[in-house]
């Protein structure tokens, strides 16, 4: 029976809305959003179509139970009456591997980290009825999350996180994780009937994203996830799901545009590409960002510039700025949206961005500039949605 199950989608600040629309579309229910998490609910197969299609989540947790605990008396016993061999075999190896406290009287992450591995062996010993546990195979990482006393314990499903989706062996100095750039694009209402370009493209990580939505090629299709070596989660489903993901690739036809003044950057972008299975709807080509310019109209411009974290950029970034806000202005129609650390970009750019939005790159925070120009004159191709 696919039984129903209570997950949980992690994401950079600023994303959980992005995310919430990505599972909504999977078709399964929303039970709450919070900083950083999505909470949902759907049939044991979400677990495998959530790690192989979600592009802008960090991970998938596993929802185990969520309780009140001021004392590590409290944080033990709850924890212990969790059902944990549901999911955590006998020669399981289940670490207690990321905790967060915020706010909570149970502050010691070391003392957290603890008690909850001795509860959960204490309880997997009475079931199992062994003495001690091998932790030979299979890996269940528990993840203990504590916010004003409020716990939230679940296992990590994805094992590394969901933006390693295998294509990415090389990169650039600051390089943009590939779920922040999913959601750049996602948020841009970029479809694959209008030009893209990215003209600051680096390792070409933001060009890579559009390609495989728009080829709706499942981000997670080339890599593995700790949950598949689970037996609670029939090999079938694993199975079904990525021949369902195989056959939604669709066969529109397009090319995406990256540019940069890095003749490195942009061999490792054609290498990262031909990885990802898109190299033939790619194109780069060395150009500095003054020279960018192009007789066709309503275009999209997603790019991740340079922040200017090093001392001594400044004066370099301001200047960058400037000549992108020109030669963007010379684009007729398009829409433009830049990510950046730099606050005062808007100033050096020449133009106030009709939103913008917080967003977390890592640890650096960061906005979101976005630029809508104005939709091409064409109705709506089916099963698109509104670019707006």
């Amino acid at each position: 029976m696919n039984r129903q199950v209570h997950l949980i989608a992690t994401t950079a600040f600023g994303l959980e809305s992005v995310v919430k629309d990505e599972i909504k579309r999977l078709g399964y229910e929303i039970e709450a959003v919070e900083n950083g998490r999505v909470y949902y609910t759907g049939p044991l197969s979400a677990i495998p179509e959530s790690n192989l299609w979600l592009r802008c989540a960090d991970r998938v947790l596993l929802k185990m139970g969520q309780f009140r605990a001021e004392t590590f008396d409290a944080l033990f016993e709850k924890t212990k009456a969790l059902p944990w061999e549901d999911w955590i075999p006998v020669k399981g190896v289940f670490p207690a591997a990321k905790i967060t406290s915020v706010k909570s009287k149970l502050f010691s992450k070391s003392d957290g980290q603890r008690i909850v591995k001795k509860a959960v062996v204490e309880r997997l010993k009475k079931v199992y009825g062994v003495g001690w546990f091998e932790e030979t195979e299979g890996n269940y990482p528990i993840h203990i999350q504590i916010l004003k006393d409020e716990v939230v314990l679940s296992i990590d499903t994805s094992g590394s996180g969901l933006n390693k989706r295998g294509y990415r062996q090389y990169g650039n100095e600051a390089p943009l994780k590939e779920t922040i750039a999913a959601a750049l694009v996602y948020l841009s209402r970029w479809q694959p009937h209008r030009v893209f370009l990215d003209p600051l493209c680096g390792s070409g990580t933001i060009v890579i994203e559009a390609a495989l939505m728009g080829k709706n090629i499942a981000p997670g299709l080339k890599r593995n996830f700790v949950s598949e070596e689970w037996p609670a989660i029939p090999a079938r489903l694993w199975e079904e799901a990525r021949e369902n993901a195989r056959a939604a690739v669709n066969d529109r036809e397009f090319r995406l545009l990256g540019s940069d003044i890095d003749p490195a950057a942009l061999k490792q972008a054609r290498i990262n590409a031909e990885l990802a299975g898109v190299s033939g709807y790619v194109a780069f080509q060395k150009l500095p960002v003054q020279s960018i310019a192009t007789k066709r109209r309503y275009g999209v411009i997603v790019t991740n510039p340079p922040y200017g974290e090093r001392i001594g950029q400044e004066k370099e970034i301001q200047a960058l700025y400037r000549d992108m806000g020109e030669a963007f202005s010379g684009l007729e129609d398009w829409s433009y949206f830049v990510i950046t650390g730099y606050p005062e970009f808007e100033r050096y750019f020449g133009k106030k961005a009709t939103k913008n939005r917080k967003l977390y790159n890592s640890t650096i925070k960061t906005y979101f500039y976005q630029y809508f120009g104005p939709l091409p004159p064409r109705k709506r191709h089916e099963g698109e949605a509104d670019d707006r």
